[in-house]
């Protein structure tokens, strides 16, 4: 299936408005298929990076057109573990992913590359180029609970990400035990972010609205990224 950008939008909002926010969404959205009984999941991401922070430093000096890769996998699930390049071209963004195994990820944790010159998956072959010749290597573990809501006009997602967490220890980027730390000053923070396909329909724009509230550039990447 061919793949789009969807655009996407972040809001910092605090944790009042995101009880007001829920209540209103929760008479209109449905919540995601794939969330526990509370309606949340886990997500924790391995970020890539080379020694010169190429990834980081185009966040933070604003580069219109930039990629990252991170692997993926929820509620410390290593059955289900996912390879992904999210590329952004400011707020349009399209992500590219391939299944991988357990083994695979921990040969890829550990720098045992070779396999992935033979992997049936594009994206697998591509990450090994750019870890070979970009020097690209786990940087960091980045965790938080998602609250998420789905609306089928427009293909529309909107999420509360919370409790961002964050550890750059490599032993610790594949076990079920992390030791991490709050990567955010206010843990009760919350992160709304929206995204959908051509347009957001005006029934989401109402619901979304908040007093004050601005756009914001927030990477949890980058954030987390603030302590070494």
């Amino acid at each position: 299936m061919e793949k789009h950008y969807r655009h996407e939008l972040k809001f910092s909002i605090s944790y009042s408005e995101y009880i007001a926010m829920r209540k209103r969404l929760q008479n209109i959205m449905s919540s995601d298929p794939h969330t526990d009984s509370e309606g949340l999941y886990q997500i924790r991401s391995i970020y890539f990076d080379n020694s010169d922070d190429k990834a980081l430093r185009e966040k933070i000096d604003g580069i219109q057109k930039r990629e990252k890769f991170r692997i993926r996998y929820y509620n410390d699930d290593f059955s289900f573990i996912t390879l992904e390049k999210k590329m952004k071209i400011n707020e349009l963004c399209l992500k590219y992913d391939a299944r991988i195994t357990e083994s695979e990820c921990r040969k890829i944790l550990e720098g045992d590359l070779e396999f992935m010159k033979d992997s049936p998956h594009e994206l697998v072959k591509e990450l090994y180029t750019k870890m070979r010749y970009q020097r690209l290597v786990p940087r960091v573990l980045v965790s938080y609970v998602r609250e998420p809501y789905i609306y089928k006009p427009g293909n529309v997602r909107v999420t509360f990400d919370s409790r961002i967490r964050t550890t750059l220890f490599n032993r610790e980027f594949l076990t079920e035990n992390v030791i991490d730390i709050s990567a955010t000053d206010n843990p009760e923070d919350m992160i709304l972010e929206v995204k959908y396909d051509a347009f957001l329909p005006a029934v989401i724009q109402d619901l979304i609205q908040v007093n004050g509230m601005t756009r914001q550039s927030f990477s949890k990447y980058g954030v987390c990224r603030r302590f070494g």
